[in-house]
């Protein structure tokens, strides 16, 4: 897959992000309409936001400037990879 590189392309592929999120939150509320179900829903997305920062600007800056991500997938490679190599030079 290639990197998107057209800004039209880059702002599309956000706001339609933002239309999922919004729509299966509102939908989320709208089948358990509780105080409860949106406090949930907002720690939920809080959550994900701050281990997405975490996942590529956190590690990239300040962990391993030499990691460059391409997505959810890179960093599950970039963690398996690290994990790999702290196996094979453990000692028995």
């Amino acid at each position: 897959m290639q990197d998107l590189k057209t800004p039209g392309a880059m702002w599309l592929k956000a706001a339609l992000f933002f239309a999922i999120a919004a729509v299966s939150s509102i939908l989320l509320l709208v089948e358990l309409p509780a105080i409860r179900t949106a406090v949930l829903l907002a720690l939920a997305i809080w959550a994900s936001c701050r281990a997405y920062y975490f996942a590529f600007y956190v590690i990239h800056h300040y962990v391993d400037p030499t990691y460059h991500f391409s997505g959810l997938g890179s960093f599950m490679a970039y963690l398996w990879q690290k994990r790999s190599r702290r196996n094979r030079g453990a000692k028995p």
